[in-house]
Parts: C-alpha cells; sequence; structure tokens
C-alpha cells in the first residue's frame, strides 16, 4: 500500500508526494479566484456598489464565479480530508487515486474551462481574467497534477480497486468517525433489505412510499435525528442527517426524502416557533407521529418566493383563512400539518408582507386525498421522484388557527424561511451523493456482468473512466457536503458552503446517472432497468431547493458582497 510521499509499487499510478503536490495547488487557485472576484465585481458595480441588473446582465461571469469557487472550496476540503486520512495511517491506494485523480481533473477544467452543465462551460476569460490574472496556476505542482493526475491508468487502477473491494459501503474512506459510519452502515442494510427490492416497481406504478417504510423510519428515529433531545429527538449532528439521507437516498430518492420535510418543518419551529409551539410540534414530529409537507411554491412564480399571492387574512376570532393557489407540493396528501407561506399584509408585494403557517389539516387517502375543508388538490405527473408525490393544491377560505402563526408575528415568515435554506441544502446534498452512488452501484455491475466482444464492459477503458470519475465526483461531492454539515453544527453561517454543495451534488448525480445509463447501452433506456429511474430522479436535483441558476446567482451574490 502506497503513502503520502512514496512512489506506488505501480510506479507511474499515484504520483509521488503526493500531498505536498495538492497542497502547493491551493494557493495558486485560490489566488486565481480572488482575481476572479475583482474583475467581475469591477463589471457588476455602478458607483462602487454591487448592482443586481449588473450582476444578470453578467450571468455568465457572475456564475462561473460561483462554480470557481465552488471548485476551490472541493479542492481545499479534499486536500483537508487527505490531510486528516494521512494522519491517522487511513490514506490507502484508492484515496490517494481519488484525491489524484480530483486534483487533477478540476485542476484542469479550471484552467480549461468548468463544466456548469452539459450544454455550458466556462472559462477564466468569462469572468474578465487576463493571462497575468491566470499565471499562478503555470506552477510546477498543478502542471504535474493536470498532466498526470487524471490519467488513463490512474482511472483503470481505481476501478481495479473497486471490484476487488466491492463489499465495502463506500469507494473510499470518507473521514467520518466510527459511529457515524456505524449509522451509514445500519441505514445501508436496511436500504439494501427494504428499499432496494421494492423502489422500481414503486416508481413503474406511481405509487406512495408504503406506510410500513415510513412507520419503520420512524422507529429509526429518522424523523428526529437533528431535532434537540429536550424535545424527544436524538439531537445529533448534521453530518449524520447527510450519512442517513445518503444511504436511504442511494436505495431510493423517494424514501431519502421523506426526512426532510420534517428536517424542514423542525428547523422552521426550532429557529422562528414560540416555546408553546415548539412544546406542541417537536415531539410530534421527531416520533413521526405527525407528517409535514412545506408549502411555499406558487404557479408563475418558481423561486421568486417575495411575490407570493396566496393571501392569510385574519378574522374576528383571531384566526386567519387562506386563499389561494400553490403548486409542486411534495407528499401533500396524506401528512398533518402544513409549513405554509402566505401574505398577511396586503398593501405589500413583496418578501417584507410575508407570515409563515403551521397549518392543520386531514390526511387523506386513495380515494380522497384532500379531505379537509376548504382545500382542494391534484396530482402532478412526474418524471421520477414520484414515492411522495407531487400536488397542486387550491385554498378557499381556508383556516389556521391564529396560534398557529410561526412566531406569533406576522411578517417574518420570509426571514424564517431563509434561516432553513442551509440545512435544507445540505440535505438535498446528501440525497443528491446518494443518488449518485446508486448510478455508480447499478453502472458498476451492470459493467461487470454484461460481456460484448468477448470480453466484459468494464474491461473498455473509457467504461472503466467514467465508473472511475462516478467515484471521484462522489467523493468531492460528498467532502463539500460533510464540511458543510460541519459549519452548521459549529454554528457559523453556511448558506455559502451549503450552496456549494448543493450545486457541485446535483451537478454529480446527473453525470453519474446519464454515464450509468450509457454504459448500460439500449437496455438503460428500457423501464425494466433501475437506471432508467436513477436517471430520472437525479433530474430534479438541479431543480428543487433552488435551481442550478438560482442556486449561482445567490452564492456569485454573497462572494461579491
Amino acid at each position: 500500500m502506497a503513502h503520502d510521499g512514496q512512489t506506488s509499487q505501480l510506479g507511474n499510478v499515484i504520483l509521488p508526494d503526493l500531498l505536498q503536490l495538492t497542497g502547493a495547488a491551493i494557493a495558486p487557485v485560490t489566488s486565481v479566484l480572488e482575481a476572479a472576484k475583482t474583475r467581475v465585481r469591477d463589471r457588476v458595480s455602478i458607483d462602487g456598489r454591487v448592482s443586481a441588473k449588473a450582476v444578470e446582465e453578467n450571468q455568465t461571469a457572475a456564475h462561473g464565479l460561483a462554480w470557481l469557487a465552488t471548485y476551490v472550496e472541493a479542492l481545499k476540503e479534499m486536500q483537508g480530508w487527505a490531510e486528516r486520512l494521512s494522519a491517522e495511517g487511513g490514506l490507502g491506494e484508492v484515496e490517494q487515486l481519488i484525491h489524484q485523480i480530483a486534483f487533477g481533473e478540476y485542476l484542469a477544467q479550471i484552467m480549461g474551462g468548468i463544466q456548469m452543465n452539459q450544454g455550458e462551460i466556462v472559462r477564466l476569460t468569462d469572468l474578465g481574467l487576463t493571462p497575468a490574472d491566470a499565471q499562478p496556476l503555470a506552477c510546477d505542482a498543478i502542471i504535474t497534477l493536470t498532466m498526470n493526475g487524471n490519467s488513463q491508468h490512474a482511472r483503470t487502477r481505481l476501478v481495479e480497486l473497486m471490484v476487488e473491494r466491492s463489499a465495502e459501503i463506500t469507494v473510499g474512506r470518507t473521514g467520518l468517525d466510527e459511529e457515524l459510519e456505524m449509522i451509514r452502515e445500519q441505514f445501508r442494510r436496511y436500504a439494501v433489505d427494504k428499499v432496494e427490492p421494492n423502489a422500481h416497481e414503486w416508481h413503474l406504478k406511481d405509487e406512495l412510499i408504503p406506510m410500513e417504510i415510513i412507520e419503520e423510519l420512524s422507529e429509526m428515529g429518522v424523523f428526529g435525528l437533528t431535532i434537540p433531545e429536550e424535545f424527544g429527538g436524538f439531537g445529533l449532528s448534521k453530518a449524520s442527517m447527510c450519512v442517513v439521507s445518503e444511504e436511504l437516498s442511494r436505495g431510493y430518492i423517494g424514501v431519502g426524502s421523506l426526512g426532510t420535510r420534517s428536517e424542514i418543518a423542525a428547523e422552521l419551529i426550532i429557529a422562528g416557533g414560540t416555546d408553546a409551539q415548539k412544546a406542541k410540534w417537536l415531539p410530534r414530529l421527531a416520533s413521526g407521529e405527525v407528517l409535514p409537507t412545506a408549502v411555499f411554491t406558487e404557479p408563475n412564480t418558481g423561486s421568486d418566493l417575495g411575490s407570493l399571492r396566496t393571501r392569510a387574512v385574519k378574522d374576528e376570532n383571531g384566526d386567519y383563512r387562506v386563499t389561494g393557489n400553490k403548486t409542486w407540493i411534495t407528499h401533500a396528501a396524506r401528512t398533518h400539518i402544513m409549513t405554509l407561506l402566505a401574505r398577511t399584509d396586503p398593501s405589500t408585494d413583496d418578501y417584507k408582507g410575508l407570515s409563515m403557517f403551521i397549518a392543520e389539516k386531514t390526511p387523506g387517502t386513495d380515494e380522497a386525498p384532500f379531505p379537509t375543508d376548504g382545500m382542494t388538490g391534484g396530482e402532478i405527473e412526474v418524471l421520477g421522484y414520484r414515492g411522495m408525490k407531487e400536488y397542486e393544491l387550491g385554498f378557499d377560505n381556508f383556516k389556521v388557527a391564529g396560534e398557529n402563526l410561526l412566531g406569533g408575528k406576522e411578517g417574518k415568515g420570509f426571514k424564517q424561511l431563509m434561516e432553513t435554506f442551509e440545512s435544507a441544502r445540505i440535505q438535498t446534498a446528501a440525497r443528491a451523493i446518494g443518488v449518485a452512488q446508486a448510478a455508480l452501484d447499478v453502472g458498476l455491475r451492470y459493467a461487470q456482468e454484461r460481456k460484448q466482444f468477448g470480453k466484459s464492459l468494464i474491461a473498455f477503458p473509457r467504461v472503466s473512466g467514467k465508473l472511475a470519475m462516478m467515484a471521484v465526483e462522489i467523493m468531492i461531492a460528498r467532502q463539500l457536503t460533510y464540511f458543510s454539515a460541519r459549519e452548521k453544527d459549529e454554528g457559523r453561517r453556511c448558506d455559502l458552503e451549503a450552496g456549494m454543495a448543493k450545486l457541485l451534488g446535483a451537478r454529480v448525480a446527473w453525470a453519474a446517472a446519464d454515464n450509468a445509463l450509457q454504459i448500460h447501452g439500449g437496455n438503460g433506456f428500457a423501464l425494466e432497468y433501475t437506471v432508467s429511474r436513477i436517471l430520472c430522479d437525479a433530474r430534479i436535483l438541479n431543480i428543487f431547493e433552488g435551481a442550478a441558476e438560482i442556486q449561482a446567482q445567490v452564492i456569485a451574490r454573497r462572494l461579491l458582497a
């Protein structure tokens, strides 16, 4: 087994002095990022201040800056991961290969063009950088890594090791502690036993995830993972939420997403609720007695939540009557409460007039999905992400008890919602990692089993290369996600880091699913093959919890502030 500072017995697979090389690359790329910030800020500033209009007019540059910053942060987190493993004696051959391929590929993309998606590549010149600005990238460490890090030989060797160690849950050590890895193993076993054998049938039949699964997840504590112990939860870290979300989403994203509803609702109540609201709702959320859904988006508003029109009018009894329409509401039918965003100040047309409610409803059945007075709904048929179903909702004089105004004050809804975005995006990034891992699982298995031209598909370099890059990018996205979770656990603002994790994770999931389907060839296009579902499930990740373009815009505005 090779370690940093040594040359592998395989000669030119692992670069000698790997950690020194990758460590030496951090300062130059950070320098280029700082230059890019300056160039883009100059382009989007008017009278010395960043202009929203100018940012919009220069979206490619602004969003490209977000992607560059995401890549730089990802490389920093990979370096930290590798150094920690090395210090513990755990930087083995698999981890070294992942590390050098990651640096070789991401540095090459920084120099030549970052893949924002399959059809859009952003280059340093798009950010206004000059050859002089990019000169730090010409250092020996970066040249060595870009020329030799992501070699075909390295990718092939990594896949050989992946096949040899197929019994291991992850490709390479994650760097998490033993307790979290025990949690991972528990939920991986559950997903293999109870989720994976049934997920494709649920998808093909467009069925709701059985209540039996929800009840079992409740017993396992999924809905109360991060809720404080004083309110009946486990009080665990956001990293634990990431691990659970990864492994359940690896089985089926619908199952992995069940906890998201409770996570969002609990975050809203913990951050903005009154003592009475916390005492009433958090224990019931933690136990799974109450299932929540988030009711924010409206037709024709999409990501522009500040322009919501659904109104809540206070009546003579101090209760509210809600009227309006909502759309893309996940798991709306059989839930008990809705975290509902509505306009309480009709004189406003922006975020200032919005309030958040804990709106109670009666869970529906297949025959009567929305039995509560003043509320109607219809299913939106979708390509993937089907296990909880999506709905359009209509409210007509729908009653919400006055005591269920979150925090007891009007006009705080948008701010309260913003406070949940960090956790929601960390959790979404973790779900993306799980979906990407599912794609790698089926792609690797099929590549070994399928024979063409007298040998297994995995023997062909472009097939093994796809699998290697899946494994590498999964680890990159994973480390960025864990970093944002640690920041959240430490009480530090991490909207930037969480946004980066979600932005990269969603792209990684889609790329992994697309490549896994390509490995399947024509069979991947057949509904009977699991990879067809994984592709459909992966596609939503670039849209919900902030579309990739919105996410890049938010990151850019923070970087330029």
